[in-house]
């Protein structure tokens, strides 16, 4: 890397690394370190009253520093949380040579390094319990300075908060934010229960493909890729729902699937492309089992994450304790809009639409209608768990008729704090029902629907063989995650979210440069100068430029000649 590429911590950084090499430390040892001890242990396992003090070995980040002279303290980060560590010069030095603490901690270690502390645990005389260092190993030499976070009285300051460099740089994030660890480790916690649950009852965990032929399971619109040695293109995934549905034809009595799905559709607070989804599905249940699972489940979900079956997000306390309310989808839109949509065409709705003032179009069905109704005027009202019932037969192609009423379906998704957070139904089952459906779903995409679902001629013969009667649906992690943790943005509960690519200062290449007579070695002085493209540098007084190369050259020990006034002259007016 080009020296000018660097700020001024980095370059201290990195003479600090040459420099531990030079006095025979490896930066970078490969040993393993016997750590046996984690902060926040040493801390809730202290015992005041022990005669003999407890020997650690903890190993960590430096994330601040106090030198006095022949003592210091340093703040030690480990992968649970923080604990003091003092050190003095005689303890860790305790030969003639003094060159670990005088030279190697005080002048050599930088903020964010890892190093290894063998000691014993003791309180100071204000009552911190901290590692007396006893032996220091350098393990890692940190060549980035970290963002400087600090906190006084409870208030923070610098903090490290703008969005797109915390999404982007999440490793710095989990570093310097407290809490951020916390979401992801209340993640982790969601996802076991829900598979102890699962398991419990008997399930099988299983895995389907990725790479699919026909993008199926749901309305949405796939990424496409190309397959070199068999010469297709496949599909990234958009649902699991027709794989696990053929393991049911197969003969397993419930599967499910956690894993990624992908949707090559729009990001906001609460979409991600590439997102996480649990699909479940039990033979011999209908959606009304479904429910009941359900409420059980997330209730449990949220007493093994918070302790209790309540959630506060955006101060809004939301409780998962069972039973839920249940709505019918029509009886929801004339409650909210009052509009019955009961018997209702597709132009009537049309119509409709028109009046409630929704941005339509000529590509979408009765089903796509009725869902911009659903989305403008009711989802965002339901704060608490509210499962919402028996949809259309056009917005619910792999759905099952209603045993009471064949225009809807058996179908819930369920609602929470204004967001759709699972969906499930009575599968269909019929073979010749769902190839009708199929078709439908192909006029609409003929129309122009880019949602609208293919044709699985493959699922189709696996349910002419036979599928039980079922019941399936699928959770959304990610959001189960934000409500779960009090997170409003998506964001927040994804350790690496897609990103637009990260902006970059546009630079001229050195052709450009050469061009008007700057040689190859001053090309990245110039932009160091600020001078990134061969513009900048039109209507700049040439003695004012030169004294600008002169100075990036004398500060940075640059082995260049610094050119002429007449020479930075002439490539202004070559410009």
């Amino acid at each position: 890397m080009n020296v000018l590429e660097l700020s001024e911590q980095e370059i201290v950084r990195r003479n600090n690394l040459n420099e531990l090499r030079a006095l025979g430390i490896d930066p970078y040892p490969a040993d393993e370190y016997p750590t046996d001890a984690f902060s926040t242990d040493i801390k809730a396992e202290y015992d005041d009253a022990a005669e003999e003090k407890r020997q650690v070995c903890i190993a960590g980040r430096i994330m601040s520093r106090r030198i006095m002279g022949k003592a210091s303290f340093l703040e030690l980060q480990d992968s649970k949380g923080r604990i003091q560590v003092y050190v003095t010069r005689d303890d860790i030095c305790p030969g003639e040579n003094k060159d670990l603490y005088n030279t190697v901690f005080k002048k050599l270690l930088d903020l964010g390094d890892f190093v290894g502390i063998k000691g014993f645990v003791f309180k100071t005389q204000t009552g911190e319990i901290s590692v007396h260092t006893q032996e220091l190993t350098v393990l890692a030499k940190s060549l980035k300075p970290l963002p400087i976070v600090k906190m006084k009285d409870g208030e923070v300051y610098d903090s490290f908060d703008d969005p797109e460099l915390r999404y982007r740089q999440r490793y710095v994030d989990l570093i310097v934010n407290s809490g951020v660890k916390e979401t992801f480790l209340k993640r982790s916690a969601i996802l076991k229960t829900l598979r102890a649950a699962l398991d419990e009852a008997g399930y099988t965990e299983v895995e389907t493909p990725i790479l699919q032929s026909i993008p199926g399971g749901a309305s949405a619109r796939p990424f496409i890729t190309h397959h070199n040695s068999l010469d297709i293109d496949l599909y990234l995934r958009i649902a699991t729902e027709l794989y696990l549905k053929r393991l049911i034809v197969g003969g397993f009595e419930g599967v499910y699937e956690i894993g990624k799905n992908f949707r090559n559709e729009g990001m906001d607070k609460s979409h991600n492309p590439e997102f996480t989804c649990m699909e479940l599905y039990v033979q011999y249940k209908d959606y009304n089992w479904m429910m009941a699972f359900t409420e059980k489940l997330l209730e449990r979900i949220c007493i093994a994450v918070n302790g209790s079956t309540e959630s506060v997000v955006d101060g809004k306390t939301i409780s998962f304790k069972a039973p839920y309310r249940r709505l019918p989808i029509l009886e929801a839109i004339k409650e909210k809009t009052g509009y019955d949509l009961n018997g209702k065409s597709e132009e009537e709705i049309r119509e409709i639409c028109k009046t409630l003032n929704l941005e339509i179009d000529d590509t979408m069905g009765k089903g796509k209608l009725i869902d911009e109704i659903f989305g403008e005027f009711c989802e965002g009202t339901y704060i608490q768990p509210t499962f919402i019932t028996d949809y259309p037969v056009e917005m619910s192609p792999l759905t099952k008729k209603h045993r009471s009423n064949p225009a809807l379906t058996e179908r819930f998704e369920l609602m929470v704090n204004g967001k759709e957070l699972a969906n499930a139904y009575s599968e269909l089952n019929d073979p010749i029902d769902q190839e009708e459906r199929f078709i439908e779903q192909m006029r609409l995409s003929e129309k122009g629907d880019d949602e609208a679902m293919f044709i699985d001629q493959d699922f189709l013969r696996a349910l002419q063989y036979g599928m039980p009667p079922t019941s399936g649906i699928g959770i959304g992690i990610d959001r189960l995650v934000m409500l779960m943790t009090g997170q409003t943005t998506i964001q927040e509960v994804l350790f690496f979210p897609q990103m637009r690519p990260e902006k970059k200062i546009p630079k001229d290449s050195a052709d450009k440069y050469a061009a008007i007579g700057v040689a190859e070695a001053l090309v990245p002085v110039l932009q160091k100068a600020g001078y990134n493209l061969v513009s900048d540098m039109k209507d700049i007084n040439p003695q004012k430029l030169q004294q600008q190369v002169g100075e990036v050259i004398k500060k940075y020990k640059l082995d260049i000649e610094k050119p002429s006034v007449n020479d930075v002259a002439e490539w202004i007016s070559k410009i």
